[in-house]
């Protein structure tokens, strides 16, 4: 099984890495953009073909697993058996088209709905993040240390400003006392590196209303492989098949905040 792992985790990587450089080669190209459910929520030629060059190389080594993908070319999934790989070809698909940064590449590998590997690629930064269950947690070659407590008022916190004005989702009131408390708050527009920053400690907490398993699988496995807590705003688990809240943290950042403030949420 050993071996297994290491094979798909080596293929992964190059895939990955190939998937980048085709990325990097589209920023001189125009692109074609669409929007899904609504103005802001696009997707480009090019979230399409990494999603489908994705799944013609784990079909051809790996015929026998199955995939969930952003853009609907993988599968459609209703169980956690056998190996899933969840995979988000462009996430932050708004600052690849604006900004040709700040998006990733996202690789979740799941077993019985368990993590047992996890990809996320910063394209332009060649930053490649990347955790095995039980192997420790990875920036390119450099190990990364396990995270460590920190008391809110020495916390980064990501949060999208959309969450502590009038919203559809989540009373303003509930998070807007813990950023007046915390020492700075940040928003990338990209859940995979936000989650990559949480694990490599750049980021101290993540706290988001919904999203795709896509966008927080790869996270998930990071993350906890570093003794950090990936929950929903509730403090439950979070199912690799469904939408949900995303509440990641620290360990003890993420019992204080949940206890002090999010205890309030109704979901």
């Amino acid at each position: 099984m050993r071996d297994f792992w290491n094979q798909v985790d080596t293929y992964a990587k190059q895939w990955i890495k190939e998937a980048g450089d085709r990325i990097k080669a589209s920023f001189s190209r125009e692109l074609v953009i669409d929007t899904k459910s609504n103005p802001n929520d696009l997707v480009t030629n090019m979230d399409k073909d990494i999603e489908q060059f994705f799944i013609s190389k784990i079909k051809e080594v790996f015929p026998g697993h199955r995939i969930l993908g952003e853009e609907g070319y993988g599968e459609k999934i209703e169980t956690s058996e056998g190996v899933i790989w969840v995979i988000d070809p462009i996430d932050g698909t708004m600052n690849f088209v604006h900004q040709q940064r700040n998006f990733a590449i996202s690789v979740g590998i799941f077993e019985n709905g368990v993590g047992q590997a996890g990809f996320i690629y910063d394209v332009v930064h060649d930053e490649l993040y990347h955790a095995r269950k039980g192997k420790g947690a990875y920036i390119n070659d450099q190990q990364l240390p396990p995270l460590k407590q920190v008391s809110i008022e020495e916390s980064i916190v990501s949060l999208n400003a959309t969450w502590v004005t009038e919203n559809r989702r989540i009373d303003p009131s509930v998070l807007s006392p813990l950023v007046t408390r915390v020492r700075g708050t940040r928003s990338y527009g990209s859940a995979a590196i936000e989650l990559a920053y949480v694990a490599a400690g750049r980021l101290d907490a993540y706290i988001t209303m919904r999203l795709a398993p896509w966008d927080f699988a790869a996270g998930k496995v990071l993350i906890e492989e570093l003794g950090g807590v990936v929950t929903d705003l509730e403090g439950k688990p979070l199912d690799i098949l469904d939408r949900s809240s995303v509440f990641v943290a620290k360990p003890g950042l993420h019992e204080e905040i949940l206890s002090t403030y999010l205890s309030k949420y109704k979901g």
